[in-house]
């Protein structure tokens, strides 16, 4: 009876120890639970002792971690600053520059161009701007830092594995805050799953070959479910008799439904009619308007952030030949702290709008269409300064 009431406690610790190693406490502790773990998936202790050799972590990446007011702006301020002339120029440059690896990519991903050219642009300026931060540190501080550690940890753990392929330094190898690496800004784990060699020299490098980047980044989002050759966002003009209730990017009709409630597109041909979109409103019925076909929904598998996945996919529309959007003229886009009070009003009233972010998100935008429905308003997700004040 000892010896088990003794076992009981020795596991009760065990899994405590294990429990709190999970994310904060001792950093040498979370460390030493980290090589642990990567032992224990077949990565060799040598290389994990190496690996974290020097490691430390970077106060720069929590700050930069919490101040992403950014993605706070609405879609037209947002997109007007990230698509400049010169970011379109430049991807008909480079779009030239990497002919073939754009036409390999055609070929085996049936991914366009344009696609991946807007990533390049936003995420590094076609490579040019990479970032800075150490990225062992990057992850390790975001991997021991509670709020989205269970994000993180798995990338650490994926870093030292690339780390023991030869496809980092850990003490030299730079890129975003976040830990991403290379011209497209990629995960160690999408890295060591996803990566091509797009330029036949046998080696991965995501940070000075573009075509293994670029072939990298295709290969990525076919494995997210990317569909060859079909479209993923155009610009449409809606009749102010479409019942907005049914417009967001959870109430999909076939392309020939929405023709025959007056979808028009507004340069060229709707796609398929037997294609599944949705409508999207970024600001409402009085802004831009886009169907958003499948291939929408594998850009949030890319970037969680709305304002930027909407920005994103219509810049590679636009450098695909599309024309400058209808902006329209959308009531004015609450602030940041209206915003807060929003979703406090809306939480209080038991919606899920995923935190008081002062963010769009699409929890949000849920949450405002339904208590549009009820106030008897325009239901378009749009959040105004009257929906605020009659909550």
């Amino acid at each position: 009876m000892r010896h088990k009431f003794l076992t009981a406690i020795i596991l009760s610790l065990v899994t405590s120890t294990a429990n709190a190693q999970v994310c904060g406490g001792s950093v040498g502790d979370f460390i030493a639970g980290i090589k642990t773990e990567a032992i224990a998936q077949g990565i060799a202790a040598s290389s994990a002792d190496a690996f974290f050799q020097g490691a430390q972590i970077d106060p720069k990446v929590l700050a930069a971690d919490r101040a992403q007011g950014v993605f706070q702006k609405d879609f037209i301020s947002f997109s007007r600053a990230l698509i400049s002339q010169n970011r379109i120029d430049n991807g008909r440059i480079y779009g030239q520059r990497y002919d073939d690896t754009f036409d390999t990519i055609q070929a085996r991903f049936g991914i366009p161009r344009g696609v991946l050219l807007a990533f390049w642009a936003f995420e590094t300026d076609y490579g040019q701007v990479q970032g800075s931060f150490n990225t062992r540190n990057a992850l390790l501080t975001l991997a021991h830092d509670c709020r989205r550690s269970e994000l993180f940890r798995p990338q650490l753990i994926a870093a030292i594995r690339l780390f023991e392929q030869g496809g980092m330094d850990p003490a030299t190898t730079t890129g975003a805050w976040a830990g991403e690496i290379g011209q497209l800004q990629k995960l160690p784990r999408e890295i060591v799953e996803k990566g091509l060699d797009g330029d036949g020299d046998g080696v991965v490098n995501l940070k000075t070959s573009a075509p293994d980047a670029l072939m990298t980044g295709a290969n990525v989002l076919s494995s997210l479910g990317w569909r060859p050759n079909e479209p993923w966002l155009q610009e449409v003009q809606l009749p102010d008799t479409l019942d907005w209730a049914q417009t967001g990017l959870g109430k999909t009709a076939s392309v020939s439904d929405w023709a025959a409630r007056g979808v028009v597109a507004r340069q060229g041909n709707l796609a398929d009619g037997n294609l599944q979109a949705a409508i999207l409103l970024p600001m409402g019925r009085n802004g831009p308007a886009f169907l958003a076909y499948p291939n929408f929904n594998v850009y949030f598998d890319w970037n969680k952030s709305f304002v930027y996945v909407t920005t994103a996919a219509y810049f590679g529309t636009r450098l695909e030949g599309a024309q400058i959007y209808n902006a329209g003229n959308p009531s004015p886009a609450l602030s940041g702290q209206q915003m807060q009070a929003l979703q406090q009003k809306l939480t209080a009233r038991g919606h899920d709008v995923g935190g008081i972010d002062g963010i769009l998100g699409a929890k949000t935008r849920d949450a405002v269409q339904a208590e549009q429905g009820r106030l008897g308003l325009p239901a378009d997700a749009w959040p105004t300064q009257e929906l605020l004040n009659r909550l």
